[in-house]
């Protein structure tokens, strides 16, 4: 049982009521699809949003990299359009507007798009579907490139999105995906990627089947180190005959090995989670023992995730620092455990910093790099517990 991972608490919230949800994962025999029950309306979710992507420094390379090898790759130029299926704060698109390329974002959180919109990029406040998809196409609105960044996962009604993103897609136009690879979920005991906002959990062999019921094929994949280890999917109209790369092949092969073509290959993630769980209360347990204090760095969806799975509170894990001013003065969901900047570690000098945003370990440890000057100690929980 879990909160929603991003509805950070207001101190006058603490003694309120808190929803909990069941926080379990299904995988579909027939689809091979790994999903979770929609408990929550997605507009209850992303109504206000927590997350800006605008605060990750490597996130923000990321983006800028792929922008740049898209505008040589199309041949994107000024009568060129690049739609952006979620598209935060603009941290992608403010890319392309800088390269003269016209724009357009589609967000459903209003706060996060008022970002946006103050950054110059055009923002529609709106969820995207079939209707959004056929009313842009009908008035003139059609991608050369569409852009859906770590957003499929968060949409319940896939076949609606994706309908709506084959109308809006340009007949010549290139469609890029990218998710969390479920296969360095399984392989790396990332389970604390799963929470409700993340409605489904991706192999190629899924993907690859949703899409064509959408006549839409996947010619290319690329491997990111981006979200623990991801995909990005590129996408073409099947009509236009384009044949499949050979990456696509061969990673499809990878996960056949790693029998990811049956739900028995997903049935072993429990056991694994349960041992990381023991892990890391053994550990926080003994510091508190012997008088040291541990707080955490980051406050994302993940750490919620598992500092929920594993009951830990502020008696264990003192407070946590975010780059997100949002979350400055909040509380963690359900575990309520204080947010400050992250000045906070300096001035408290801890004896151990947990890296809750695992998959940014090294931006982190280098940003932290001041905690050494004091004795302290950086700890990291996924793949497995380690302290450096």
């Amino acid at each position: 049982m879990s909160p929603l991972c991003e509805s950070f608490l207001r101190e006058d919230q603490l003694d309120d009521m808190e929803p909990f949800y069941p926080l379990r994962v299904f995988i579909c025999e027939a689809c091979l699809l790994v999903q979770l029950v929609e408990y929550v309306a997605p507009e209850q979710i992303f109504g206000e949003y927590a997350y800006f992507s605008s605060y990750s420094d490597s996130w923000l390379g990321h983006a800028e990299q792929f922008a740049h090898a898209m505008v040589t790759r199309l041949a994107l130029g000024t009568d060129s359009l690049v739609v952006e299926l979620g598209s935060n704060d603009g941290y992608l698109l403010r890319n392309f507007v800088a390269a003269g390329i016209q724009v357009l974002g589609i967000e459903p959180a209003a706060n996060v798009a008022a970002a946006a919109r103050t950054a110059g990029i055009a923002t529609l406040v709106r969820f995207f579907d079939a209707d959004l998809g056929r009313e842009l196409a009908d008035t003139g609105h059609r991608a050369d490139l569409l852009v859906a960044n770590n957003v499929l996962a968060q949409v319940p009604a896939l076949n609606d999105f994706l309908a709506g993103a084959k109308r809006l897609l340009k007949p010549e136009g290139l469609f890029t995906i990218e998710f969390p690879h479920v296969l360095r979920l399984l392989g790396e005991n990332q389970f604390d990627t799963i929470y409700h906002e993340h409605f489904s959990y991706f192999s190629l062999l899924s993907v690859r089947g949703i899409l064509a019921r959408h006549g839409l094929s996947v010619v290319d994949v690329d491997e990111l180190p981006t979200h623990g280890g991801s995909l990005r999917l590129y996408v073409r109209h099947s009509e236009m005959g384009v044949p499949a790369a050979v990456s696509v092949v061969e990673m499809e092969e990878r996960e056949r090995r790693a029998r990811l073509d049956s739900p028995a290959g997903y049935v072993d993630l429990s056991p694994r989670a349960e041992t990381a769980k023991r892990d890391v209360l053994a550990f926080l347990i003994r510091a508190k023992s012997e008088g040291r204090s541990v707080v955490g760095y980051g406050a994302p969806g993940k750490a919620n995730t598992f500092l929920n799975y594993c009951g830990i509170r502020a008696d264990l894990v003192t407070y946590t620092v975010d780059r997100n001013p949002y979350k400055h003065g909040r509380f963690t969901p359900g575990t309520h455990i204080p947010i400050y900047a992250p000045d906070h570690i300096r001035e408290t000098q801890p004896d151990f910093v947990w890296i809750l945003p695992w998959n940014l370990r090294d931006e982190i440890a280098y940003q932290l790099e001041e905690v050494r000057a004091w004795g302290g100690q950086l700890v990291v929980a996924i793949p497995r517990l380690e302290v450096f």
